[in-house]
């Protein structure tokens, strides 16, 4: 039963001129004046669902995106922020990109949030996908085995020093402690200092590939998901679900479809289906255009990945619509009733699911965002609260 609900922000400035026949991505640069708009347009939508009732607000790290996409490099210290601006909203880490960090730097900044906002900061990991982003920092990630073994090694590590005792570590990419003189002694083990205050710590990480390494890693670590995205479209919910489940089951875990999950959608609130798809058309290319590229969204050809950089070559080339979205269901639009009847045919498909992630595809302005999160949670969260008053009494 959905008694979790839950926005995205990844981090977009306002921009004009978006869709497949605007502005090429590569093309897109802003002052840094415009790129800091950011910051005030996270607190604005903090701040409506803190008094709206929305569960968490998540954000994602990202660094040096002058196209102006995702801007919040530091998520943990922006979440420190909004939770001083609000009361009771949740602030998620959607996600810490592990191998950009040193393990225990992570651990130490996640720790000292979890204090001072009193554990209402969610981590979340990931492996990160921006080659510029991760090979800037010094990490690999055009080798992806390298990637995912030093992800794995360093999400290791965290959760060693959550526990706030005395521990060592060696492996292929970290050595902690390394083996100094120190104070008279031969350094041995080391302790986080403050550690969490909240133990075992929730953590969070998202689903794209599903590979069985993935869920298997997952399930060492009580780590729950977040499938969105083209990931949240048609048969591949399913599959991640299956497998996820699968992989808990191997470590004697039996969880329900959908249960220790968050599945993610994009929407836009209209009076109609046909209007919403219109509204949000172009937004929803500007999503398409910055991620399908990157491969995260649904699987394109070479050809269409040159079309949505030259608007000449859009215009004649098939690419994905709102309308392939809206089908297979990844993109939640219409009246508050259509997305209502929607999610109730999502939570009735997977009964272990109590969260979702809804959210506005990336390039929609402020002004709209807030209106659909308004009207999201006066009109279409109490038609699953009225049904689940209990539970969600007992979840908050």
């Amino acid at each position: 039963m959905i008694t979790k609900f839950d926005s995205l922000f990844a981090g977009h400035i306002d921009m004009d001129n978006v869709g497949y026949g605007g502005i090429p991505v590569n093309d897109r640069r802003f002052p840094n004046e415009h790129l800091a708009t950011v910051f005030d347009k996270a607190q604005a939508m903090a701040q409506l669902m803190d008094r709206s009732g929305y569960n968490a607000f998540w954000m994602a790290e990202h660094h040096f995106q002058h196209e102006g996409y995702e801007c919040i490099p530091n998520v943990l210290m922006m979440a420190l922020h909004l939770a001083h601006v609000t009361k009771r909203l949740k602030i998620g880490c959607g996600f810490n990109i592990a191998p950009r960090w040193h393990p225990l730097r992570l651990a130490e900044d996640f720790a000292t949030a979890d204090i001072l906002t009193g554990g209402r900061v969610i981590f979340g990991v990931g492996r990160g996908y921006h080659t510029r982003e991760v090979e800037t920092f010094g990490s690999p990630l055009l080798d992806q085995n390298a990637n995912r073994e030093m992800f794995e090694e360093g999400v290791e590590i965290l959760f060693k020093a959550f526990e706030g005792k005395p521990f060592s570590h060696k492996g292929k990419y970290y050595t902690i402690p390394p083996e100094v003189p120190y104070r008279g002694y031969t350094l041995k083990e080391i302790t986080l200092v403050p550690a969490p205050e909240r133990l075992p710590v929730e953590c969070w990480q998202p689903i794209q590939s599903g590979s069985d390494r993935a869920f298997d890693f997952m399930a060492r670590y009580g780590i729950c998901g977040v499938i969105g995205g083209g990931s949240a479209e048609g048969g591949a919910v399913e599959r991640h679900m299956l497998g996820f489940q699968a992989a808990y089951a191997r470590r004697g875990i039996k969880l329900e479809l959908g249960e220790k999950l968050a599945l993610g959608f994009q929407f836009h609130i209209a009076k109609s289906r046909e209007q919403g798809m219109r509204e949000a058309a172009k937004h929803y290319e500007e999503n398409m255009k910055m991620f399908g590229e990157l491969r995260l969204v649904r699987a394109l050809s070479d050809e269409q990945i040159a079309a949505m950089r030259d608007p000449r070559l859009a215009a004649t080339t098939k690419l994905p619509r709102i309308e392939d979205a809206v089908k297979a269901g990844g993109f939640l639009t219409g009246t508050p009733d259509d997305i209502i009847e929607q999610l109730k045919a999502v939570e009735k498909r997977y009964p272990g699911l109590d969260r979702v992630i809804c959210a506005t595809p990336l390039g929609t302005p402020l002004d709209v965002q807030l209106e659909d999160l308004d009207r999201f949670a006066k009109e279409v969260i109490p038609a699953f609260w009225t049904a689940a008053a209990p539970t969600r009494a007992a979840a908050e």
